[in-house]
């Protein structure tokens, strides 16, 4: 019987470029704000699960041995490294809610990181793609998202102008909210003419729509029910999850109405008991390390129907004080430790259901939404968050 559990501690590190650190230096920082925010000892953790980026973007053969054992405190404890590209974090953060819902442990430690200012991220994201068909088409993540965004633009006749613009407040909004957000990396007042003058990087996108790259950790201590009453009184419980794998051939995939990012969203909501999740959801962490990524999620999520996402931003609907704030924290837009990026989503979304996210807190938060995304749309992942059980 899978038990109930909840996050009772998380921590992250200052992100952004990080030369004052060392990797393992750095992952000890995300280990010990988690540890101190749940009032617990290295010793009362039964396992460690971590993830990075694949090891040819770590520039280090098995990544976790560098800073693993030592660093996160894992020596003579059972230690499982995951790596599923940008999505990474999301996987730990299934694997340490599997690890405890299994009722194989009682307390776990999971840890993303990434240190990208000491690798080639982009060097080996150009690899994503089939060698031999899909490669000359997709140099790295741009231009597998720009292909989406063209689809986006050009499927339901809107006049791209306005899809446009609703991109460009997309990134005016993430990079305003992470002023608020003590760990964001990258924080500029920018307007909507700054977004669209800016250089173009993959048409359509250009160089304000895309997200950066970043050095940081992210670490969530997952408990059992009977612990997690014992550890915290606010502790944020999982309600759903789901994760999905995509096709491998990404010219066969719908980028924009994506059969497994639907599905994933609502095999969660069903474990969650959500019905209608603009009424149900109070905050979202979205996985935008592209503007109209973010939008294509909207639709995707059931936030929307398909093709107006640019009214939900026209209208306010995913701002601060909408009906459904998106990305209040600033987003993959302005922190992007690609291994932890999708485990702050979720550090993020406990934060807002047990009202301990500062400056970004949404008022009454009771129910998040999270989730990640990693490869050309290969692997996707959803969870939701609740102050009750």
């Amino acid at each position: 019987m899978v038990r109930k559990v909840a996050i009772v501690g998380t921590g992250q590190t200052n992100h952004g470029k990080r030369r004052d650190l060392a990797y393992p230096e750095l992952v000890y920082e995300g280990v010990k704000r988690a540890l101190d925010d749940a009032n617990l000892t290295i010793e009362e953790i039964d396992a460690v699960v971590s993830g990075s980026m694949p090891a040819p973007m770590e520039g280090i053969n098995a990544p976790h041995l560098y800073w693993g054992n030592d660093a996160a405190g894992a020596i003579m404890k059972p230690n499982m490294r995951v790596a599923t590209c940008g999505t990474t974090g999301m996987s730990v953060a299934h694997s340490g809610y599997y690890h405890v819902a299994s009722g194989l442990f009682d307390v776990v430690m999971a840890i993303g990181a990434e240190k990208q200012y000491e690798g080639q991220a982009q060097g080996t994201m150009n690899t994503v793609g089939d060698a031999h068909f899909s490669r000359p088409f997709v140099p790295g993540a741009p231009g597998v998202f720009a292909q989406g965004s063209n689809e986006y633009i050009h499927r339901y006749n809107i006049p791209e102008d306005r899809v446009r613009l609703a991109a460009a407040e997309v990134s005016v909004r993430n990079h305003l909210d992470a002023f608020d957000n003590p760990y964001a990396h990258i924080k500029i007042k920018i307007s909507v003419d700054d977004v669209l003058n800016s250089r173009i990087i993959c048409y359509p996108i250009r160089l304000l729509d895309v997200c950066p790259q970043s050095d940081g950790v992210c670490v969530v201590i997952y408990a059992s029910e009977d612990k997690a009453r014992k550890i915290t009184d606010t502790p944020a419980w999982v309600k759903g999850l789901s994760y999905l794998g995509n096709e491998y051939w990404i010219q066969d995939s719908d980028s924009v109405e994506n059969p497994p990012t639907i599905e994933v969203a609502r095999r969660a909501y069903k474990m969650a008991g959500i019905t209608n999740p603009l009424k149900e959801l109070d905050v979202a962490e979205i996985y935008n390390p592209f503007t109209f990524q973010e939008m294509m999620h909207y639709e995707c999520f059931g936030f929307c129907k398909p093709g107006e996402a640019y009214k939900l931003i026209e209208e306010g609907v995913v701002a601060r004080g909408g009906e459904i704030p998106c990305d209040p924290s600033g987003g993959v837009l302005s922190t992007n430790p690609i291994g932890a990026t999708a485990m702050i989503r979720v550090a993020e979304a406990a934060l807002q259901v047990t009202g301990k996210a500062g400056a970004h807190q949404i008022p009454d938060a009771e129910t998040a939404f999270c989730n990640g995304l990693g490869g050309a749309n290969h692997l996707i992942s959803v969870m939701i968050l609740g102050r009750t059980p």
